[in-house]
């Protein structure tokens, strides 16, 4: 059974936070089988959040490893869509159904 490890980013995913999130977010790659990224509570991201997600996902395919986005706010959301990335990063954007109106 793959060891998980699932994080729960509450900072926001910008140049403000980029080395200490790389940092975190690395340290649960090398520590674990496969990686769970809860976003849900990040309320804003720019380019630096966004190529944080993009080296977790390489490193994680260069390990043989699984990184997983799990939930996505509407920050996140709207950069990967911006950019076209949500093919790239390969994780189901769901918009909940109170912010679907």
């Amino acid at each position: 059974m793959p060891n998980r490890q699932r994080i729960t980013l509450q900072e926001d995913l910008t140049i403000y936070h980029a080395l200490e999130q790389k940092g975190r977010l690395l340290e649960a790659l090398n520590q674990a089988d496969e990686v769970e990224l809860d976003l849900s509570q990040v309320s804003e991201m720019d380019t630096a959040g966004l190529q944080l997600l993009i080296l977790l996902k390489r490193e994680a395919q260069k390990a043989g490893k699984q990184a997983t986005i799990v939930a996505h706010s509407q920050a996140v959301r709207s950069v990967i869509d911006f950019c076209n990335l949500a093919a790239f990063l390969g994780d189901p954007l769901v918009i909940p159904a109170q912010e679907a109106h």
